[in-house]
């Protein structure tokens, strides 16, 4: 996943699939798995929240840190990804 220059490494399936399945695995009521490329240390995240508003406010708070940014968000159950807006 994540193959191509607009992405700064590659992310196994396999890695994927275990981020989802904690995810709904965790009694939290996650339903969004974000992910996350942490520059500083060179690989991607997995952060969860419950709802899109949370998505928004994430993208705000990271966008001024520099360090991380939100590559992609998903659909904990039907896999989708959703659209971000980045600027």
């Amino acid at each position: 996943m994540f193959d191509g220059s607009d992405y700064p490494k590659s992310l196994s399936e396999e890695v994927f699939e275990e981020w989802l399945e904690q995810g709904r695995e965790s009694k939290l009521s996650y339903a969004y798995l974000l992910i996350v490329w942490d520059a500083f240390e060179e690989k991607y995240l997995p952060e969860y929240t419950e709802d899109r508003q949370a998505i928004n406010r994430y993208e705000r708070y990271q966008g001024s840190t520099g360090r991380e940014s939100l590559v992609a968000v998903y659909d904990l159950y039907s896999e989708s990804k959703i659209h971000i807006y980045q600027e």
